[in-house]
């Protein structure tokens, strides 16, 4: 029987870096994406889950950031924050995390 969590969804789950200016901030992200065939674009988006130190520097406010992962990095817009603190964040063109490219890629993710 296959698994209906709600992040089944998720492209990537695990560690970060948001970069603020000089500031790096090390946190834990849900993110994933979707290919929008009418601007021919990769759009990516998640949450961040609650963490101090990210709070202090936002201070719930919308800035541009830099998001880094072992795999890649991408400029981000993090926005609202949720009741539980996580902060939502989007992207467009390449996500800081990898994308199957070839069919050998996304039938073995698939499997």
């Amino acid at each position: 029987m296959k698994s209906q969590s709600p992040h089944d969804a998720s492209d990537y789950i695990g560690p970060a870096t948001v970069v603020i200016a000089t500031d790096d901030v090390e946190v834990q992200v849900e993110l994933r994406g979707y290919f929008q065939p009418i601007d021919g674009r990769f759009s990516w988006y998640g949450r961040i889950r609650q963490n101090d130190e990210l709070d202090n520097l936002l201070g719930g406010r919308r800035r541009s950031v830099l998001i880094r992962t072992s795999t890649g990095e991408a400029p981000a817009t993090i926005g609202d924050r949720d009741f539980w603190g996580r902060y939502r964040v989007q992207g467009r063109g390449r996500p800081p995390y990898h994308v199957p490219t070839t069919l050998e890629e996304v039938e073995a993710t698939q499997s």
